[in-house]
């Protein structure tokens, strides 16, 4: 816990004191982000224009390089993603992996929270999304995952932020 207190100089004299007082609790985390690009919508939305499409996704996968900036100065939470999973697949409705972690993931005494969560999500992208619903619209698969283990998605594992952007490039229309 983190104890502060702020004074407002230029309070009159007859305030004299803390102008506000608080406390805040340090955290760690462990987050899984979601987002899903419909191509045939962002290239309906930019008219066509495969190469403008083309460099908007890979912008888009730089974007998990951003780290919101809020409470940096008290956290200093830096860090970069532990690990990413691209897949580029043709039609179907988007497929989310929130539901791997509708029971809460439980750090073990020599673990902490990435690998069992790691462990829930490829558990889950493996039976409940591809043996459920087959893998015959998955067009490609990119996994970035340094010093993180992994049992089936070893086989998509990528061994850069280069490498992984560059697969999920190649499996995307070059001209309309």
């Amino acid at each position: 816990m983190d104890f502060y207190s702020a004074v407002d100089d230029l309070r009159p004299e007859d305030t004299a004191g803390s102008a506000m007082m608080g406390f805040t609790g340090f955290d760690s985390a462990c987050f899984y982000r979601y987002a899903r690009l419909d191509w045939g919508q962002l290239l309906k939305n930019l008219d066509g224009d495969v190469g403008l499409a083309r460099r908007t996704v890979e912008a888009f996968l730089r974007a998990v390089e951003a780290i919101p900036t809020g409470k940096q100065n008290t956290f200093a939470a830096h860090n970069p993603p532990s690990f990413r999973l691209a897949v580029a697949r043709e039609g179907g409705f988007g497929w989310s992996l929130a539901n791997a972690f509708e029971k809460p993931v439980r750090q073990s005494r020599d673990s902490g929270l990435v690998k069992p969560s790691v462990a829930a999500l490829e558990t889950y992208w493996n039976e409940q999304l591809l043996g459920v619903y087959g893998n015959d619209s998955v067009k490609q698969t990119a996994t970035l995952a340094p010093g993180v283990e992994l049992t089936t998605l070893d086989a998509t594992r990528v061994s850069n932020l280069a490498a992984w952007i560059d697969a999920i490039m190649e499996s995307l229309p070059k001209e309309a």
